[in-house]
């Protein structure tokens, strides 16, 4: 059994995540998980379908857990916030999980970059030079204080589930 501190999400969502739904939302899902993740890559139609059900009552909150059992979970993770920075983080999410995770690799990080209308010089830039590996890195830090030790993870309204 948890103990109760460590079902608490720490930070709670802020400034720095990115979020789907108005902030005013009733229920604040939000999952740790990695694009290589066998379950995250079932769950995430599930979540897609509920959060086309729920509407305005849904906000929810996605924060990488990129994981050494996924070895390609820390490059997929910053290139989703290298096309966050150009303001496609959710459609790059997107592309990640609706593809094989066996083509989870630089060439199709930039082919996602390409198809989604990215810079893609840009991007291969931030990819090169790991410009969000901080970012991802705070996540899983995030995970760590949380309690969280495998994905997905869910908390609802900041409380693990």
């Amino acid at each position: 059994m948890l103990k109760e501190e460590s079902k608490i999400l720490k930070p709670p969502v802020g400034d720095r995540d990115h979020t789907l739904g108005p902030d005013t939302a009733q229920i604040t899902l939000v999952q740790y998980g990695n694009y290589e993740c066998p379950h995250c890559r079932r769950i995430h139609p599930v979540l897609q379908a509920r959060q086309r059900r729920l509407g305005e009552r849904l906000r929810f909150v996605f924060r990488h857990l990129p994981t050494p059992a996924h070895p390609h979970s820390q490059l997929a993770a910053e290139a989703a916030e290298a096309a966050g920075a150009q303001g496609k983080f959710w459609e790059m999410h997107d592309f990640l999980f609706e593809q094989p995770y066996e083509v989870l690799n630089e060439d199709h990080f930039i082919h996602a970059a390409e198809t989604i209308g990215l810079d893609v010089e840009r991007f291969i830039n931030d990819l090169s030079e790991h410009t969000y590996a901080e970012h991802v890195q705070e996540d899983f830090d995030s995970g760590m204080m949380s309690g969280v030790n495998g994905t997905p993870t869910f908390f609802v309204n900041g409380i693990r589930h």
